[in-house]
């Protein structure tokens, strides 16, 4: 069999670079593109391990401690915690675009009849390896910020009502609610009425006005005994009650806005 050792290295160089851009990318870690550079080309080095004799075994050890190098080039020691999560954001980025390829070799290189599957002679070209890794390492990237971004803002709610019945929700920091009683000053969180059941024992409501951009009238709100905001107690916040179904998967109540560096607090 014939190896390009120049093709191969190329390819190693390339698909080492992505991969640590994006731990880059996904940790906001600061190197420059210089170490960028210089972990990849060490992880290229990897290519002398062809002209090796080693099993399977030997050869992941030789991977799995090039990988160590290549981190430690590209963005240094601060601390265990520091090395493990670029580590551990490196492999998970390498299973994806791996499987992810993988996928898309057995989708063009192989045949379905019924439950046969056989090769038709057709596989994914260097070219296209080249042109779509980045996209899927793109799409990859893009998608996880959202979510971390969306889940950073959710928040398990436990509020106990007067006669001590415990409702268990999920919460969302909502930017747009920034109602306050004005009287007591108490920051009202929007909960969806229908959780209100009759195990829950209504005891003088308090309406609040409010005005948002097309809509203007009163809000009713209760005044639970506990808020309990990822197990940190709250006494300054007032039950409003929701009409209106939340369109956010497993939300049931919009937490204020006032509230947010506190919750941040709590996560730090």
């Amino acid at each position: 069999m014939i190896v390009y050792l120049d093709l191969v290295f190329f390819l190693n160089f390339f698909f080492d670079f992505i991969l640590l851009l994006a731990v880059k990318i996904i940790l906001k870690r600061n190197t420059s593109w210089i170490r960028l550079g210089l972990g990849a080309l060490f992880g290229s080095l990897s290519i002398f391990l062809l002209f090796l004799k080693i099993n399977n075994l030997e050869l992941f050890c030789f991977k799995l401690l090039i990988s160590l190098f290549m981190l430690l080039i590209t963005f240094g020691f601060k601390n265990i915690r520091y090395y493990f999560k670029n580590f551990l954001t490196l492999y998970i980025v390498s299973a994806i675009l791996g499987g992810f390829l993988y996928f898309l070799n057995n989708s063009f290189a192989y045949k379905k009849k019924g439950l046969v599957f056989f090769h038709k002679g057709l596989s994914i070209n260097i070219i296209f390896l080249v042109l779509i890794s980045p996209v899927i390492i793109y799409i990859y990237i893009k998608e996880h910020k959202i979510l971390v971004n969306e889940i950073s803002n959710y928040y398990n709610l436990k509020i106990v009502f007067a006669n001590d019945y415990c409702l268990n929700i999920t919460g969302y920091l909502d930017t747009g609610n920034n109602l306050k009683d004005p009287i007591s000053n108490k920051k009202i969180i929007l909960v969806n009425s229908k959780l209100i059941t009759s195990k829950v024992k209504i005891r003088s409501p308090i309406y609040v006005p409010f005005k948002s951009l097309n809509n203007q009238g009163l809000v009713e709100c209760l005044k639970p005994k506990a808020v309990y905001i990822n197990k940190e107690k709250f006494n300054d916040i007032l039950i409003g009650l929701s009409k209106e179904e939340f369109h956010m998967e497993g939300i049931d109540c919009l937490l204020n806005n006032q509230l947010k560096e506190r919750l941040q607090c709590l996560e730090n």
